[in-house]
């Protein structure tokens, strides 16, 4: 199975997205037999391209975020102090 096949939530896959969807237009029977396997392959290993660049680009803002809230904590702490 794959994620819903939305262009507009996988901007890096387009191009292959459009083929797989054409290949199955193309070939409504014959895709159940394998004639699209290798798309569905390309497409696996573009979602999963995606999703790490996503999980690199969401673990860089939580760093930052996480590091906000330390220097928050700690601003915090000392005032409290006083």
């Amino acid at each position: 199975m794959h994620p819903p096949l939305t262009l507009h939530k996988h901007p890096m896959c387009a191009e292959i997205i459009e083929q797989f969807q054409k290949c199955h237009l193309e070939h409504p029977v014959a895709k159940f037999f394998g004639e699209c396997t290798d798309l569905k392959i390309k497409l696996d290993r573009c979602f999963r391209q995606e999703k790490a660049l996503k999980r690199k680009a969401n673990f860089e803002e939580s760093k930052k975020f996480k590091e906000q809230l330390r220097a928050f904590r700690k601003e915090n702490a000392a005032s409290s102090g006083q």
